[in-house]
């Protein structure tokens, strides 16, 4: 732990010095459950979680940080305390007006293999178009501080092209490949004597691999449609298209479709690609209306099928100004389910106050024949903000069904925000 902190204080101190602007958020939060050991016995955990957001920019450098440390007060869980690191990395901007260079550890945003990894991103753009690529290791369990030991069979890698120089339109192409290196591990099997002998287990690493092309067209105020089509490598098979359109020239009225089809998504040399998987496909239509700026009402309608079944479902609502009120209807393969919400939330005195709740009940049943389960869940709590870059949150969590016997939780968080502008000759 202390070479850990040591590094990032090594990383930020060189960088602060020179800096023109230091901003970011400062979260401290403290959570109390209860866990049954067994049906008699009970332990009370109070849980603290302490994060940091922290940009430090220069002209066109920054360096950029997001990290939590968690733990427990009493009754420590395994692996504590646990220090997480979500983003750590160096950004240089705008190179020759052209490229744009990320290094350490960072997000990856895809729709395939997102996540975090470490190494480098480069972005270009001119005349219309954008080329990003990015290269690195996958980040090990808990988003520990470490490097990946075995690159060449951990390691994630992805590039896209995109032309967005036609106005409202936006097309691009992507490929990734990610590998994710197995864990060894010992096991026990009967040998031809039928007598147990240990043995090393080496799995093959698993993989993805898919080329993704995406179509985006944008007018704001009457129209707007996103087409995606993914292909796996791997299994020479489309592995996923989606399309999603909005149309609203009617004033206040808003028609949504939505199509979804998608082949399970399985690692290759997996253990799962022996099962005989089959795909689903969904098809969704909605409507809303609102009246004014303080109501909208809305309806959707989905069917789902699968292989040798479908299943469909039924949402209405309204969202207002005051909060929002649903209800959602499932039946078919999936399951047989009724859900009701309700939730509010509103600030008084310029913000300094928003008191907030929300009751949801839900009754489901796996198939026809099974007994009904009842689930209830009860949020409720405020926010208290007396100046701008200060704020207190207290929330209670109640939850109620027959694994759950009266599960009351209390989350308690406190957020300091800061922007300190540096005056560096």
């Amino acid at each position: 732990m202390k070479k850990i902190v040591f590094i990032v204080v090594f990383l930020i101190m060189p960088v602060s010095l020179i800096s023109q602007n230091i901003n970011g958020r400062i979260s401290s939060s403290v959570y109390s459950f209860e866990r049954y050991d067994t049906q008699q016995e009970k332990t009370n955990y109070i849980r603290s979680f302490q994060s940091l957001t922290l940009n430090v920019n220069k002209d066109n450098f920054s360096f950029r940080t997001r990290t939590n440390l968690e733990t427990n007060f009493s009754e420590s869980l395994e692996n504590d305390p646990r220090l997480r690191f979500y983003n750590l990395y160096f950004e240089l901007r705008n190179i020759l007006d052209v490229a744009t260079v990320r290094l350490g550890r960072q997000s990856a945003f895809n729709g395939v293999g997102s996540g975090l990894y470490d190494g480098v991103n480069l972005k270009l753009k001119f005349s219309g178009f954008n080329i990003s690529g990015y290269y690195g290791g996958n980040v090990p369990a808990y988003q520990k501080l470490e490097f990946t030991d075995d690159i060449a069979e951990d390691y994630v890698l992805s590039g896209k092209i995109a032309y967005n120089a036609v106005e409202n339109l936006n097309v691009s192409v992507a490929y990734i490949d990610k590998n994710f290196k197995s864990q060894d591990y010992i096991t026990q099997r009967l040998d031809e004597n039928l007598n147990l002998i240990d043995v090393l287990i080496q799995s093959k690493s698993n993989q993805y691999k898919y080329l993704s092309g995406n179509v985006s067209y944008n007018m704001t105020d009457y129209f707007s449609a996103n087409a995606r089509y993914d292909y796996d490598f791997n299994y020479k098979t489309t592995s996923k298209v989606e399309f999603l359109g909005r149309y609203s020239q009617i004033e206040n009225l808003g028609i949504s479709f939505y199509y979804n089809y998608r082949e399970p998504r399985v690692r290759y040399n997996s253990i799962f690609a022996v099962f005989d998987f089959g795909n689903t496909s969904e098809i969704e239509g909605g409507i809303d209306y609102s009246f004014g700026k303080d109501f909208t009402v809305f309806g959707k309608f989905a069917t789902v099928e699968y292989k040798d079944d479908n299943s469909q479902r039924i949402s209405v609502g309204v969202n207002s100004v005051y909060g929002t009120l649903s209800y959602r209807k499932s039946l078919g393969y999936a399951g047989e389910m009724d859900a009701v919400s309700i939730s509010t939330a509103r600030s008084f005195f310029d913000g300094l106050l928003t008191p907030s709740i929300g009751l949801a009940f839900t009754s489901y049943k796996l198939t026809e024949d099974s007994p009904k389960n009842d689930l209830m869940t009860l949020l409720a709590g405020f926010n208290y903000r007396p100046i701008n870059v200060l704020s207190f949150d207290i929330q209670g969590q109640y939850l109620n069904n027959k694994i759950y016997k009266n599960d009351f939780r209390i989350l308690f968080k406190v957020n300091f925000w800061f922007n300190e502008n540096l005056n560096i000759m």
